[in-house]
């Protein structure tokens, strides 16, 4: 009897003893899609250790915290707070008008608009909800870095605010649709197009992740945000607007598919989430770049450089959310070349300085919208040449949250 009391001590122990020796490994990863899990618990365990802390580190948690003390004084308004109505009449609908459509010179009202690739309508600011969603997604961003990082319970508790806000509320939450986004006056009360305007949302989904264990926000917060997510992903899987993005052949349809598998991923669809990331395979990268890398329907239009890298973007953004799948987009390859890292290739000399960008650009040419995606793919690609491309490719700023949050 008393062997086998001791034989009981001796495991209770083992067990308390172990749980306080707990590796990093061992305990729990954040649940994110588009971030690494690995890296994000790797880096906050050095912070934590305070003998050991990395010192390179230091500068991006400050810049972190800062831009969490900005979020908490920022005014983060519903989508309901609008004035002007969408055609359901119905507040909680996000609205917005198509950016490059203008009036239309040749009819007295002005209708139908025409489009003009690449110039801004500024009309579009008298519809703000593009501008709510993007107050509300990087403020929640901002807030849920801070706190994994510092677990600091007010930068969680200002998130999970803002997220039921725009989630749970019933008098201020947005309607799981973009029925009414991009509307083109005289022509349409909404487009398909108008879901690039919610791809940002994929960060809010890693954000809620990063809440994870916060008293502030609860079991049933993580359910009702669940559930909205799952309505989210079924309307743009079923709806005509939907359908029609998932057709895009370009950036549009890449942002597409990184949010429904993001949302897919979340809300527990992960069998979906292949099967639309090896859709990709081909749908996205087999018909969106050619053998030389260049990317043909970007190239077409008016600002061919920003366009170029935000497809880009995308897809290495794809890739990631592929890893947390089992699916591998950085390494596919068609049997004649097309694939990621050539299309990051050929646009790698134009940013270096190597070659003059000879394709219509309206806009500023600006190298470092490709050098922040090239600085994700050099964990993909650690081979001898890709590490002389990444030789003149500048380093993040020590106070970039990317050094804590990405790569």
């Amino acid at each position: 009897m008393k062997y086998k009391n001791y034989l009981a001590i001796f495991f209770i122990v083992a067990i308390l003893v172990s749980a306080h020796w707990m590796t990093p490994a061992q305990t729990p990863l954040p649940r994110v899609f588009l971030m690494n899990a690995k890296s994000l618990q790797a880096k906050k365990q050095s912070i934590a250790d305070a003998k050991n802390a990395d010192p390179k580190l230091k500068p991006a948690l400050a810049k972190i915290g800062r831009d969490a003390e900005k979020a908490l004084k920022t005014e983060v308004l519903p989508i309901t707070s609008k004035t002007a109505l969408p055609p359901s009449g119905d507040k909680h609908d996000y609205m917005s008008q198509a950016p490059y459509f203008w009036k239309n010179p040749d009819t007295k009202d002005g209708l139908p608009y025409i489009r003009k690739d690449g110039e801004r309508n500024p009309e579009i600011k008298n519809f703000p909800d593009h501008d709510l969603i993007d107050i509300f997604e990087k403020s929640v961003d901002r807030l849920a870095a801070a706190y994994y990082f510092t677990g600091k319970e007010e930068y969680a508790a200002k998130a999970s605010e803002i997220l039921r806000m725009w989630f749970l509320d019933p008098k201020t939450r947005m309607n799981p649709n973009l029925e009414y986004a991009q509307a083109v006056p005289g022509r349409d009360d909404g487009r398909g197009f108008g879901i690039l305007e919610s791809r940002g949302l994929s960060k809010v989904v890693d954000a809620i992740g990063l809440l994870a264990g916060s008293k502030s926000w609860t079991k049933a917060d993580q359910a009702g945000v669940v559930e909205w997510f799952t309505k989210y992903y079924d309307w743009l899987t079923t709806s005509k607007h939907g359908k029609d993005e998932s057709s895009s052949k370009n950036n549009h349809g890449t942002w597409y598919d990184v949010q429904v598998v993001s949302y897919a991923l979340f809300i527990g669809r992960t069998d979906e989430a292949r099967r639309i990331l090896e859709a990709a395979k081909q749908k996205r990268i087999a018909n969106e770049i050619e053998t030389d890398g260049k990317q043909p329907l970007e190239l077409a239009r008016t600002k061919s450089w920003s366009y170029s890298t935000m497809n880009l973007d995308g897809l290495t953004q794809l890739a990631e959310l592929g890893e947390a799948a089992g699916v591998d987009l950085w390494n596919f390859q068609t049997s004649d070349g097309r694939g990621i890292r050539k299309a990051i290739e050929f646009l790698y000399p134009f940013a270096a300085g190597e070659k003059k960008w000879t394709y219509q650009q309206i806009e500023a040419f600006e190298p470092e919208k490709l050098f922040s995606t090239m600085r994700r793919a050099a964990g993909k690609y650690t081979d001898d040449n890709f590490k002389k491309l990444m030789v003149d490719v500048p380093k993040a700023a020590e106070n970039d949250p990317d050094n804590l949050t990405g790569f």
